[in-house]
């Protein structure tokens, strides 16, 4: 009996001293169930009043509850033919200092984009037909880094690894 009590509280101390170990507290954790996408629209924008055009558009699948959606507005083209690309909120202002503004919003089932002026844009069409927005959806738990500037379309680009020559237009 002398020698089992020894062997006993040998396994006992060895119980703790294995469950101490925090080895796992220095592992990152990366999300593998949420990736990057980036889909191009050319909305039909529907008349709300002569000062405000909407669009709306459900996604495919329902997003992750934790996904980030980003809106950018094409809003010209470079000198080697490559698209210039604005963070929405964008407000843009006329020859005669109007303001034009692009905003969106979107939930898990859906995105929505205003075009809203104190301009009557009923006769201005040209700031809500043929334009061209990006969509890009990305995992939140990245979203709130600092190490990405997500007014820079290139830097977002770059950040989330999406490729841009798969980047389709949705119908």
């Amino acid at each position: 009996m002398k020698k089992f009590l020894p062997i006993l509280l040998l396994a006992f101390v060895s119980l703790f001293i294995y469950s101490c170990d925090d080895d796992n507290d220095n592992n990152n954790f990366v999300d593998h169930d949420t990736y990057s996408v980036a889909y191009d629209i050319t909305p039909t924008f529907s008349k709300t009043n002569n000062n405000l055009y909407q669009y709306s558009d459900e996604f495919n699948t329902p997003l992750v509850e934790s996904d980030v959606v980003l809106i950018y507005l094409q809003t010209g083209l470079t000198n080697n033919n490559s698209p210039i690309w604005r963070l929405l909120p964008y407000t843009f202002f006329t020859n005669n200092n109007t303001a034009v503004d692009y905003s969106f919003d979107f939930s898990k089932y859906d995105i929505g984009i205003n075009v809203n002026s104190t301009l009557d844009l009923s006769v201005n069409p040209t700031y809500y037909t043929n334009k061209r927005f990006r969509v890009v959806v990305v995992p939140a738990s990245a979203g709130k880094s600092t190490q990405v500037d997500y007014n820079d379309y290139n830097s977002v680009i770059r950040y989330y690894k999406i490729d841009e020559s798969k980047i389709k237009t949705k119908n």
